[in-house]
């Protein structure tokens, strides 16, 4: 891999400080593997009992924690995970930066957002969806990513966290060394949540990796086997 920064002992340091682009921001890019925890616990640094839920959100999570409800979950039925929990998804995501737009390409079901550094503001009307409306900033070192406009089908994590078409979620991308990537998430949403709250998730670099193809519903067998479709023997 082109660029990467060698220790005395010729092999890749990961510690290196991060690379900056020709405009001097820092480079975010590169193929990352998130770190499984925060996918099945967004709160896992926080937690649990200082997420503040509203009460129906604490009966909502309760529910889905037991694992009894799997089959609503929208991942099982090949539907994409949403924002934050995609990017803790159990496989990698791409960065890929220019100066007025930002991709993140993910493995996870070759789902992919754009997000706008053009100054663009939201329309008054977004429509629904499960990726949500991105735009973004820089502050200082760190990409600060405002999303908006959710369908409201997602959970926040596995464990299920639960998330309205009210959400909003505002990531904050930096790169302390080459090798790290943080992304600390603040979810407002007055349906579920009584104030924001704010976790922080990390991933890796990966030298010489390349992302999969990943079609969820390909030679899928499982949804037969779910819910109330189960059958006692």
């Amino acid at each position: 891999m082109d660029g990467v920064p060698l220790g005395p002992d010729g092999k890749p340091n990961l510690n290196a400080p991060a690379p900056t682009t020709a405009s001097g921001k820092p480079d975010l890019s590169g193929v990352y593997q998130p770190n499984y925890k925060y996918f099945s616990n967004l709160a896992a640094d926080v937690g649990l009992d200082n997420v503040p839920m509203t009460p129906e959100a604490r009966k909502i999570h309760a529910a889905r924690a037991t694992g009894l409800l799997g089959y609503e979950e929208p991942d099982a039925h090949c539907l994409p995970q949403g924002v934050p929990k995609i990017n803790s998804a159990p496989v990698p995501f791409r960065i890929v930066q220019q100066d007025k737009l930002v991709v993140l390409v993910y493995e996870a079901f070759n789902l992919w957002r754009q997000v706008f550094l053009d100054g663009r503001e939201y329309d008054d009307d977004l429509n629904p969806s499960w990726m949500g409306y991105s735009k973004g900033r820089w502050d200082g070192t760190e990409l600060v990513v405002e999303t908006r406009g959710f369908n409201g089908k997602q959970w926040l994590d596995h464990g299920g966290l639960p998330a309205s078409d009210k959400l909003t979620v505002v990531e904050r991308f930096r790169r302390p060394r080459f090798g790290q990537l943080e992304i600390q998430v603040t979810i407002t949403d007055p349906t579920y949540y009584t104030k924001p709250w704010t976790a922080t998730t990390n991933a890796r670099l990966l030298l010489d990796s390349e992302l999969f193809e990943f079609i969820c519903a390909e030679n899928e067998r499982s949804s037969q086997h779910m819910g109330p479709n189960i059958t006692k023997p």
